[in-house]
């Protein structure tokens, strides 16, 4: 019974197959460019950015500092704020709240890129999975062909080799994608744990002094 169930879905040929890589392609951009969207909205402003925390490092007031992050968009405006609004409890509890943002953060840095990764290790299987079942279709077209039995066969392993260069084709770029999306994500968190903690070494000092 089991076989047979198996066969009838073998006898479906490549066909789903194909239209499962070409959605899940679909899908892998769709995430790419809703992610592309999200970093280039949260991207700390440069030039005022730069400004407010080397004015901070060098000496400046928190106050103000807090006042010019506040109308800042970005993740390391976010983050910075939040340690600097803890600050007023203690330096623990700033160190506190930055750890907490920072790993709020990330994880919405990295939202959507599971997708991305599991297409890219996966597309090709799926393919050579379509790939498997074309070729089950096509000999058994051999078995119940009379005439023309050679170029039938051979047409239906041609076809279901198709589905092996589809999943190629939808695993490179999101490979490529991945990648990228990935050292965004840590150049990200990077950035905002070296400013984190030059932050936070500037408030211990406030608080000994």
């Amino acid at each position: 019974m089991l076989e047979q169930k198996m066969l009838e879905l073998a006898l479906y040929g490549a066909g789903w197959v194909l239209w499962l890589l070409v959605g899940l392609s679909v899908l892998v951009f769709a995430v790419a460019i809703e992610r592309s969207i999200y970093m280039a909205l949260n991207r700390a402003p440069g030039a005022s950015f730069e400004e407010a925390i080397g004015g901070y490092l060098g000496g400046g007031a928190r106050e103000e500092l807090e006042k010019r992050l506040a109308g800042m968009r970005g993740l390391e405006p976010r983050v910075l704020l939040a340690a600097l609004t803890a600050a007023k409890k203690s330096p623990d509890a700033a160190e506190d709240a930055l750890a907490g943002t920072l790993t709020f953060e990330k994880l919405r840095l990295e939202r959507g890129l599971i997708v991305v990764g599991t297409v890219a290790s996966n597309a090709p299987f799926i393919g050579l999975f379509g790939t498997v079942l074309g070729i089950i279709k096509a000999f058994n077209d051999l078995a119940l062909s009379t005439e023309e039995s050679a170029g039938a066969v051979m047409a239906g392993i041609s076809e279901a080799l198709v589905a092996t260069a589809v999943g190629l084709l939808v695993a490179i770029p999101a490979v490529v994608l991945y990648n990228y999306f990935s050292r965004r994500v840590r150049e990200s968190t990077g950035r905002m744990e070296s400013l984190g903690s030059l932050v936070l070494s500037r408030l211990r000092a406030d608080e000994a002094a």
